[in-house]
């Protein structure tokens, strides 16, 4: 009798488990949401749910709004996983509109992701979201691109709208973004704007007039309008503004406007992007930053996190890892630590066999990480070649797999064949005042790349100059004029060399007489026998009190042959120009470290710059683009054409006493990474080589 009434309860559990995955598979392949527009809901609208891939995208369902602004549709759950699907709203009777006409202007957008949520509300919100994150993919034809591009973007989306209920998401809201940059008050001005639209039909005309852009057509949509301002963020952004009084002025005896979502902004904004501050994973003062395979952004970290470091004194850190879409991948307070790795600088770069490569100022020697595990492969003391190495700065590996490593403080450069430090060189060196290896020299070697013809380019950051070599001659060398202290430096899909001068060149009187002071007042420090660590220090703080008291810098054009073709200030948007990288259109971008912004110039290709620009003119505005944004270092464009900017100082008054306030003494290093939405054209990952849009798509890599 037991056996049976056993037997009995087991047949009824597996039914009803059988049941429960039944149920949960319908659920998961149903999508139930709601269409709203000024917080209200949008009846009658024609709701679409897309997969979007390399091509066209195709059309998955089709549903139509009730009175409550719902609906839902439903998908085969083999197509899970095959792209990204998103839904559309058209059309409609918004609530909002007392005049109880439909508006055919209204079109939404919801960018779901490779699986998409139970339950979505589409609204300007994610609209907003979704176009900005995937602007680079988007057109008035629909969304596609490439495989992780999408996935990227996609990933991005649920940072700024919470997909279910259609409010704000959860990093918008954090305490590194809603308070400290403008992104929170001008990604609700973006979207309040749009609501002016399906509020008030009238408001459209001035909308879409507003938003057309520059030599192209009327918009006749929401989604158009904001997909404009996405694509020209720096076209006319007062004008755009101004609608927000125009719409919604502020009610007499009032204080503030009665609109769908707050904050908003009160200033109009230099330009209409979207950024975010990603941080944790030991990320604090980012030197160097690279993207890898899977869009995962690798740091270099000056210092570590919490520890009270200064310009003389400081803790190093080790290496950070964070996903596409902000996720701290590595240890939160350490970071990827071992292999020697000690304060990485400038140096980090990824190598197609899955190794990241970084060099450290403080440990003056080379370090590797496996990319999957962030486990070090260097031994406990890195490759220093037995104490030969001074504080290392910029590091690269070529398309052949070679690493080579600049050694900042002894003006030499590290070989290392295939990666293979037990065969590796040291080339450079200086005998009896002459060079060891034919013509090769350096002054404080910080940054270099590899060109199509197998020449590698290195900024000496102690100079004026560029040293040019080809790999298989170093002695072959031969050096190139630009600007002062030349920092970083990137080669377009042309072989030209971009050049970022950080001083740039001394055009007054006074600044000359400046840096000449300080460099006078080096030499006395060596002769009255300061410390190595005292000098370098000193060296750093000179440098900033320069580029501070006598803002600018510029950018050198260098063709293939060495010959300087342009330099550009950005009409005197570039301010202490540090890091530079170019995008899949070729255009240029540029990391303002003191000037608190990122520039974009025209590159070579004036076909893809905007009608009447050409080579080194700047597209964003005087003011570059703005939030969140410190002292910076580095700029890194990704697969989905966002731009991630490399935050390294926050507040060098402190950093610079022997003895910090206790206060603000750990608030030396900077505050995370910065990423800018879709801002660029995207490019293939990791670098390697010189710059490569990313055609031929890429496949969505799996955990």
């Amino acid at each position: 009798m037991q056996r049976i009434v056993h037997r009995r309860l087991m047949r009824a559990t597996l039914c009803f488990a059988i049941a429960l995955m039944a149920v949960s598979t319908f659920a998961a392949d149903r999508i139930e949401g709601r269409v709203e527009g000024a917080r209200q809901p949008i009846a009658g609208a024609a709701v679409t749910l897309w997969l979007a891939g390399a091509g066209a995208p195709l059309k998955i369902a089709r549903a139509q709004t009730g009175d409550d602004g719902g609906f839902n549709v439903t998908l085969d759950a083999g197509q899970r996983g095959t792209g990204v699907f998103y839904l559309t709203a058209t059309g409609g009777v918004p609530r909002a509109n007392p005049s109880g006409k439909p508006n055919p202007a209204i079109r939404l957008l919801a960018i779901l992701g490779t699986a998409p949520p139970e339950r979505v509300t589409i609204n300007e919100l994610t609209t907003v979201a979704s176009v900005w994150t995937a602007a680079q993919f988007l057109n008035h034809d629909g969304l596609s691109g490439n495989a992780l591009g999408l996935k990227i973007a996609a990933g991005n989306v649920p940072n700024l709208v919470d997909l279910r209920t259609g409010g704000l998401g959860p990093v918008i809201q954090d305490p590194l973004n809603s308070n400290r940059t403008p992104t929170l008050a001008r990604f609700n001005t973006l979207a309040i704007l749009l609501s002016a639209c399906i509020k008030m039909p009238a408001a459209c005309d001035r909308l879409f007039g507003t938003t057309t852009p520059p030599g192209g057509t009327v918009p006749d949509n929401t989604l158009s309008a904001a997909l404009n301002i996405a694509h020209y963020p720096w076209y006319r952004p007062h004008a755009r503004f101004a609608l927000l009084n125009e719409f919604y002025p502020v009610p007499a005896g009032k204080h503030w406007r009665d609109v769908p979502f707050i904050p908003y902004l009160n200033f109009p904004p230099s330009a209409w992007t979207l950024s975010l501050v990603y941080a944790g994973g030991g990320l604090n003062s980012l030197g160097g930053i690279a993207i890898d395979g899977d869009g995962n952004l690798w740091a270099g970290d000056n210092f570590l996190v919490g520890a009270q470091s200064t310009i003389f004194t400081g803790f190093g850190g080790g290496v950070s890892k964070l996903s596409p879409n902000g996720k701290p991948l590595s240890p939160m307070t350490t970071g990827y630590r071992g292999g020697g790795v000690d304060g990485p600088g400038f140096g980090l770069a990824i190598g197609p066999d899955d190794r990241v490569w970084t060099t450290s100022l403080a440990g003056r020697n080379i370090s590797v990480f496996d990319r999957k595990t962030g486990k070090p492969l260097s031994p406990a003391s890195g490759y220093d070649f037995d104490g030969q190495l001074g504080p290392m700065q910029g590091i690269i590996v070529t398309p052949s797999g070679d690493v080579w490593a600049l050694d900042n403080g002894k003006d030499q450069i590290v070989y290392l064949p295939k990666g293979n430090a037990a065969r590796g060189r040291i080339f450079g060196r200086v005998s009896n005042s002459k060079p060891a290896d034919g013509f090769l020299k350096f002054k404080a070697p910080f940054h270099l790349a590899i060109d199509q013809r197998d020449r590698i380019w290195v900024t000496n950051s102690g100079a004026d100059t560029v040293t040019r070599f080809p790999t298989s001659a170093p002695g072959q060398a031969e050096q190139i004029k630009v600007g002062y202290a030349p920092r970083a430096i990137a080669i377009d899909s042309r072989g030209n060399a971009w050049v970022a001068n950080t001083v740039g060149h001394p055009s007054t009187r006074e600044k000359l007489a400046f840096i000449e002071a300080k460099l006078k007042a080096k030499a006395e420090s060596r002769k009255k026998g300061a410390s190595e660590a005292d000098r370098a220090a000193r060296e750093w703080i000179d440098l900033y009190e320069i580029i501070t008291k006598y803002p600018g810098g510029d950018v050198s054009l260098l063709d293939p042959n060495g010959r300087l073709r342009g330099t550009f200030d950005g009409d005197n948007s570039l301010i202490g120009p540090w890091g530079i990288a170019i995008d899949g259109n070729d255009n240029v971008w540029v990391a303002n470290s003191t000037g608190h912004s990122i520039t974009q110039l025209c590159g070579v290709r004036i076909d893809t710059c905007p009608p009447g620009l050409k080579t080194g003119d700047p597209i964003s505005p005087r003011a570059g683009y703005l939030g969140g944004l410190q002292i910076i270092t580095d700029v890194a464009i990704d697969p989905a054409g966002n731009v991630w900017v490399a935050n390294n100082w926050d507040r060098p008054d402190e950093g610079f006493k022997q003895t910090p306030s206790e206060a603000l003494s750990t608030r030396f290093g900077g505050d995370g990474a910065v990423v800018f939405f879709g801002l660029a054209k995207p490019v293939r990952t990791p670098l390697i080589g010189p710059v490569q849009a990313l055609s031929p798509p890429q496949t969505i890599p799996h955990p």
